[in-house]
């Protein structure tokens, strides 16, 4: 196992440029990371990103400093600690690990500071929670802004929801119900160890994530990784065969597979994105299954439509992602306040163009993975306010439109139109 000095060192440079604006999931497929540092390192920046807020309060708090410090060595504050308050590692070794990275990222004139700021932080943790319990940002790591849209919108439950926020996510599995049975399924996974339950029609709940690598026929199509939240959209399509369908923003790929899973309809995928349009294709040839998967916006119809229209239409529109934050923590650096108006504006755009392109009598499924009011209710009811003949109508399953994110499943909104026949 390489040393911890050495992880620290690496998630520091990946934190500091997420602090700065880059996004770490293109950060960590551009990084050059020894296998065996691999999990060290993942976790160190996970683990730190979650924590918006806390770590910078503790360096303000700690420092004796005036005005900003390095931003590499600040970062490696921040990865150092969550290193401390994660339990993986003795005090003493973070702290000497800590210093050495230094020392790796070229920044020796740094450990005395380093050294002296976390030994501090353990000399003074007790009285540092009650100064950090007054700050909201630190105590709910999240930006303010953040916790006040969340706060307005759910008045009894916005500490649950930002909690939930800070979390691991759970694993869910989706059962590809052409080659195997979610029962049958769940019995091969006890045989290899693995506890699921089942919370859907086709998912399963892992009580531990596990490699994909582990799961039994995953190479063969049997089975998905997908939150069981994003698996409710195939349901609520009401999908018949024979319909002509469209997955207007589909990338990654895996509502667009469980559509194709429930239903022999005619998929018509489409992304911006010609790399994410590539994953997708690759994805279904696994499942044994086929879409027509198409690179290009959804709003410029001229580009992409031949005038044919659709029964169905999933619009899983772009979004904050407030709702799966757990699973990109760099979410929280990466936003802010102003955006959510710009995906808002974004959003009444795409449902605009889609709805020239449903059928009389068909169904539009707006979703969105957030938790913010202006991307959800306020769009959708906009929207029918302002098209003649739009109506929202109930959802099949009889569940409320927004789902929060909590043990079982992240955090979406549902909201069904139909177009008058």
């Amino acid at each position: 196992m390489a040393p911890l000095a050495e992880a620290l060192a690496a998630a520091a440079a990946l934190v500091a440029r997420v602090a700065a604006g880059r996004s770490l999931s293109a950060e960590l497929e551009r990084a050059d990371r020894d296998p065996g540092s691999h999990a060290a390192q993942a976790d160190l920046c996970y683990g730190t990103l979650r924590r918006y807020g806390r770590s910078q309060a503790l360096v303000t708090a700690l420092s004796r400093r005036a005005g900003t410090t390095d931003p590499l060595v600040e970062a490696l504050l921040w990865c150092s600690f969550y290193a401390l308050e994660s339990g993986r590692y003795a005090d003493y070794t973070v702290v000497d690990q800590a210093a050495r990275a230094c020392v790796a990222m070229q920044r020796s004139g740094a450990k005395g500071y380093v050294n002296a700021l976390l030994r501090n932080f353990l000399r003074a943790r007790g009285g540092l929670e009650a100064r950090l319990g007054a700050d909201p940002v630190a105590h709910h790591w999240h930006p303010k802004w953040w916790i006040d849209r969340v706060q307005a919108a759910f008045p009894s439950g916005w500490e649950q929801v930002l909690a939930a926020g800070n979390t691991h996510p759970p694993m869910c599995l989706r059962v590809n119900v052409r080659r195997a049975l979610p029962r049958d399924y769940a019995v091969r996974l006890a045989a290899e160890g693995i506890v699921a339950s089942s919370v859907g029609p086709a998912a399963l709940l892992l009580e531990k994530p596990v490699p994909v690598e582990r799961l039994p026929g995953f190479a063969e199509g049997e089975v998905s990784v997908q939150d069981a939240a994003a698996q409710r959209a195939a349901g609520l399509l009401d999908l018949r065969s024979g319909q002509r369908v469209l997955d207007a923003c589909a990338a990654p790929g895996g509502k667009s597979s469980h559509i194709l899973e429930s239903a022999s309809v005619e998929l018509t995928a489409l992304d911006a994105d010609a790399g994410r349009c590539a994953g997708i294709t690759r994805d279904q040839d696994r499942l044994g299954l086929k879409a027509r998967v198409r690179a290009a916006d959804c709003t410029a119809l001229d580009v992409w439509w031949d005038g044919a229209a659709f029964e169905r239409i999933l619009a899983d529109v772009p979004c904050s992602a407030s709702g799966v934050v757990r699973r990109h923590p760099d979410i929280k650096w990466l936003r802010r306040d102003a955006d959510i108006a710009a995906f808002a504006l974004r959003q009444a755009r795409i449902l605009d163009a889609l709805w020239r392109t449903l059928s009389p009598g068909g169904k539009l499924l707006y979703v969105t993975c957030s938790v913010f009011t202006e991307e959800n209710d306020a769009v959708v009811d906009a929207f029918a306010a302002r098209t003649p003949g739009a109506r929202r109508v109930p959802l099949p399953d009889g569940a409320a439109a927004q789902l929060l994110p909590g043990p079982e499943h992240d955090g979406f909104f549902f909201a069904l139109l139909e177009k008058p026949a």
